[in-house]
């Protein structure tokens, strides 16, 4: 069983007419009981934790404006993890119980312009550090805490309304995903995917036909920590239309 709270309280400050300030507070209380088929591995943990977060906007100038954002979040672990006392393979081994919720801090400075008739662009620079990621492991079928990790990473976007029923969206990013925790046997994330691209186009209307298309492209990624062996890239394409009768009825297929 696991039970969580959380309360969120944010203020925004305009400090001159080219400045203004969010500044929020999250916290978030949870609680894990587990019971296990092994007793010894039964039990009940708590947690909580505080995530302080701040943004500052510059401008507009020129129809372009420019930010900078820090907080601090986090994520939780399998319940099991935070009770578990011996391996439940052999029922004997100890095994060191995780933390509960683990702290994560990201920044990003970047721009937003409209500079462009019709077109809306942004880009951005970004880190994310957290004290410990939680890794999918293939063979189990379960996720398992490991070292501590930083990602580092540009997005850039683009939005383009050439007609009022017409959007056109395109979006780019690339990661740089390392272990900081030394350990020989490599500080690659296994399944930290380090591209990704996104362009679609949607056709809109309060009445007839619509429809759109997207594709989006996952780039490949390490399996193992010496990025000995990578994973494919991956594409995927989705195209829908309908037509819409009304407000209230509307046909549509995807593929």
């Amino acid at each position: 069983q696991q039970a969580s709270y959380g309360a969120y309280g944010a203020a925004s400050l305009h400090w001159t007419d080219w400045l203004r300030m969010d500044a929020g507070l999250r916290i978030d209380s949870y609680h894990f009981k587990v019971d296990s088929s092994l007793g010894v591995n039964s039990g009940s943990a708590n947690d909580s934790i505080a995530s302080p977060k701040l943004a500052l906007v510059f401008g507009p100038w020129s129809k372009t404006e420019y930010f900078l954002n820090a907080g601090n979040g986090f994520h939780s672990n399998d319940a099991r993890g935070t009770t578990i006392r011996v391996d439940p393979n052999d029922g004997v081994t100890p095994v060191e119980r995780v933390d509960p919720l683990v702290r994560a801090f990201g920044a990003e400075v970047g721009l937003r312009t409209a500079i462009i008739p019709d077109v809306q662009l942004s880009a951005a620079l970004w880190m994310l550090d957290l004290d410990s990621e939680l890794l999918f492991t293939g063979d189990g079928g379960s996720t398992e805490p490991s070292r501590a990790s930083r990602r580092e990473g540009l997005e850039v976007g683009a939005y383009y309304k050439p007609l009022d029923w017409v959007v056109i969206d395109a979006d780019v990013a690339w990661t740089r995903a390392r272990y900081t925790d030394p350990d020989p046997v490599g500080d690659r994330i296994p399944n930290a995917v380090e591209s990704v691209a996104s362009v679609g186009v949607a056709l809109t209307r309060t009445t007839g036909w619509f429809g759109g298309a997207r594709l989006r492209y996952f780039g490949p990624a390490p399996l193992v920590e010496d990025d000995s062996v990578r994973s494919d890239s991956t594409l995927q394409v989705n195209l829908e239309g309908g037509y819409r009768f009304s407000r209230h009825l509307s046909v549509s297929v995807t593929v």
